[in-house]
């Protein structure tokens, strides 16, 4: 196996940066193949914490390629934002290192306009434009990467968006206008720090993977906030689902040989939405206090609950996962029993499965296992074997209802608290 898929298996924030950023040292190359600035992860080395919004994890390894692939949204502004703190903080970001698809979306200043003036807390986005970005790219009227290369063709699609965006703004969203000369003139001072970057990354990555290199495609957000298949309205504009590695990087599916599903030994969610298993008591407090739950991008506070094992099954069919990584299990230490979901119960029925209706999920019932907790400080632990009778028994129970395997446990934030139990390279 050289080919690595990496998918949230709940609603994001379930610890994928890291586990990216832990593999990228066995990878020769990072791809990002879905959604926009609206995903952070956060990875911390040694003391330092860094927030990737865009750029792949692999960039923190100097001698690793990183790839944003077609599948993602990119604001111009925040990308390079991100390039020029990257490199304050001494880690190279040239266009030698980081290729950008030809083929990637603009997220423009009327999406981020849009997106404010209409969501008023309705579904809990991050206001950053992703959502009306994609709405114009499925109704052909996007601007893309390639289009920064020709001004006329540039300002042709620019004035014509902007013709409908300001109805749109004005007319329903009592909101203001915007300036298409003013973003012209923006986007074209930004393209001369883009343009060395873009590529074709479909290319390059056949041409990588034909001299046997090995591709780590990372994922953003998580299996439950996919646009088909997630908590349908409060859910992500994108797939984010493991058949999207495919359409939003240019690579055919025979190049993916494993997927790795990460699991937060809890679940958490940011915004609005149905939560099954979410814990509004002191338990609940606790654990969003010492898992440090507030989002990379936000800064929202995550709710919190008990982990859900209905959403990671339904996350091992609907991406077909090779193994588990599990992350945060040292957050659970000091809770003297530790309850999982293994189904819930919808109108006096027994169901095994997440139904679609917003309506029915809020009516669900957990139907929970209790397993006895850990007081054992397990952060220093480097070895599967030395983990605390009640850890192994906690890793075993998931892998025996999900029936998936577990490869890797993570039992802090940093790069060498990490267990691997098997090597899916």
């Amino acid at each position: 196996m050289s080919n690595i898929a990496v998918i949230g298996t709940q609603w994001g924030d379930e610890g994928k940066g890291k586990i990216v950023d832990f593999l990228a040292e066995r990878a020769d190359i990072v791809v990002r193949f879905q959604g926009g600035n609206n995903a952070g992860h956060t990875i911390r080395i040694r003391e330092k914490e860094i927030i990737l919004h865009l750029i792949p994890s692999g960039i923190l390894y100097e001698e690793k390629i990183c790839m944003i692939g077609n599948g993602v949204v990119i604001d111009p502004e925040v990308l390079i934002q991100e390039i020029d703190e990257l490199e304050r903080q001494g880690i190279k970001v040239g266009p030698d290192r980081l290729f950008i698809s030809e083929k990637a979306n603009l997220i423009m200043p009327y999406h981020k306009a849009i997106d404010i003036a209409r969501e008023k807390g309705r579904i809990g986005t991050t206001g950053r434009g992703i959502g009306p970005c994609y709405e114009d790219k499925v109704a052909r009227r996007g601007i893309r990467m390639i289009d920064l290369k020709d001004p006329d063709v540039f300002m042709e699609k620019l004035e014509e968006n902007v013709r409908e965006k300001n109805f749109y703004l004005t007319q329903f969203l009592n909101a203001d206008p915007v300036d298409s000369k003013k973003i012209f003139d923006e986007y074209m001072k930004m393209a001369e720090r883009i343009l060395p970057y873009v590529r074709d990354v479909s290319v390059e990555l056949e041409n990588a993977i034909k001299k046997g290199k090995k591709v780590l495609f990372e994922g953003a957000q998580g299996t439950h906030l996919d646009i088909d298949h997630g908590t349908y309205p409060y859910v992500t504009s994108s797939n984010c689902v493991s058949g999207n590695v495919s359409s939003g990087s240019g690579i055919g599916p025979n190049h993916i040989h494993h997927i790795l599903g990460v699991v937060k030994a809890y679940t958490t969610r940011v915004g609005a939405g149905p939560f099954v298993t979410e814990l509004k008591d002191d338990v609940g407090e606790y654990i969003q206090k010492k898992g440090k739950e507030f989002g990379a991008t936000t800064g929202r506070k995550r709710r919190c609950g008990w982990l859900d094992l209905v959403l990671v099954k339904d996350s091992k069919r609907l991406n077909g996962l090779s193994s588990l990584a599990i992350t945060k299990l040292d957050v659970l230490t000091g809770l003297e029993k530790v309850k999982i979901c293994v189904g819930y119960v919808l109108n006096g029925k027994k169901i095994f499965s997440r139904p679609a209706s917003i309506k029915d999920i809020a009516k669900c019932e957990p139907i929970y296992e209790e397993l006895p907790g850990w007081n054992e400080d397990i952060s220093g632990v480097r070895e599967f074997e030395q983990l605390p009778e009640n850890v192994k028994r906690y890793i075993s129970f998931i892998e025996e209802v999900t029936e998936i395997p577990v490869s890797i446990v993570s039992v802090g934030p940093s790069r060498n608290q990490t267990i691997v139990l098997r090597n899916i390279f």
